[in-house]
């Protein structure tokens, strides 16, 4: 059996996801089975054609690439082109992959991902990095798939503000009713789930002086492009890599400090919706909720950022 951790990731790919790419398409100790995509950052073709030019950077064109959901269950997409650039990729003018999709629909490639490690015993870890629309419709549509998971690390939520709303991450806001299948799902299924949210999101910092020193190959240099094109929209002097940190967090677990709380998401219209609403009360008041028992999700709450952004760099390098 492999001793390298197998591995799919669910994109909306901008600036962020560009960096988990990266990131997890070099790592030795990753075995990055597939990467699926949905509409979020950017529209679904400008996120499949940043999707395949990443890995194309990575020196990974052998990991395939499905398209998925290009809108969420309900409402209609709201993209970030004001942080991602207008082709979610910062607008830098990389140079374009030009090899195919799989054919498969993300959730079939998913699907089929899932039962050959049901069938091998290497069992997948999934990243969802987006809106969870894909994830939703695979939980519902093949929940036997689940057989093939050990877990679910994603980005999104916060149990703190928001940074759509006041009250709602982005992933989560721009699809609630899947965020809430999949923690619902998750919990039947019994698939352990840890949350990568605000909380931490933006603590694991690659300074200008670092990024700039990274050369000497595409990866490397996309690297550097992306580092800069973060902290130019943030006007700092480095940029977080964002969706990366969830990945580290797979590679290195002891990274990232959690603790387990029951996790809802707030569906109904105003200022809340999309609001992961995170139970910090003791366990009699949660055990006598008058709404019921919510599903118990590991959420992060500090992570070692100089060890994350230290793992990133020596990888993407």
């Amino acid at each position: 059996m492999t001793t390298r951790k197998p591995v799919v990731l669910d994109v909306d790919t901008g600036l962020d996801d560009a960096c988990a790419l990266l990131l997890a398409g070099r790592h030795a100790g990753l075995d990055l089975k597939a990467v699926t995509c949905v509409g979020g950052n950017v529209g679904i073709d400008d996120v499949v054609r940043n999707t395949l030019t990443v890995l194309d950077a990575a020196g990974r064109p052998d990991v395939p690439v499905a398209r998925g959901a290009a809108v969420p269950l309900i409402q209609p997409v709201r993209p970030a082109r004001h942080v991602h650039g207008a082709d979610g990729l910062g607008d830098l003018d990389w140079p374009r992959s030009t090899r195919p999709t799989d054919p498969r629909h993300a959730i079939e490639l998913l699907r089929d991902v899932l039962r050959d490690a049901a069938t091998t015993g290497e069992l997948i870890t999934l990243i969802p990095l987006a809106p969870l629309t894909n994830i939703a419709l695979l939980l519902r549509t093949y929940p036997e798939a689940a057989a093939g998971l050990k877990e679910i690390v994603f980005m999104g939520g916060s149990a703190g503000s928001g940074n759509a709303t006041a009250s709602a991450e982005f992933n989560i806001w721009t699809d609630p009713e899947a965020a809430a299948i999949v923690l619902k799902s998750a919990d039947d299924l019994g698939i352990p789930v840890t949350m990568y949210g605000l909380d931490v999101f933006y603590d694991v910092v690659v300074t200008l002086e670092q990024a700039r020193g990274l050369s000497g190959s595409p990866s490397a240099e996309l690297a550097c492009k992306l580092i800069e094109k973060r902290s130019e929209r943030y006007q700092s002097d480095g940029g977080s890599i964002g969706d990366g940190g969830a990945v580290c967090a797979v590679i290195d677990p002891s990274g990232l400090t959690t603790q387990r709380h029951p996790v809802r998401v707030e569906l109904s219209g105003g200022w809340s919706r999309g609001r992961t609403i995170v139970d910090t009360r003791d366990e009699v008041d949660q055990a006598n909720d008058i709404q019921g028992r919510a599903p118990v999700v590991s959420v992060a709450t500090a992570v070692d950022a100089k060890r994350y952004a230290d793992l990133w760099l020596a990888t993407v390098r």
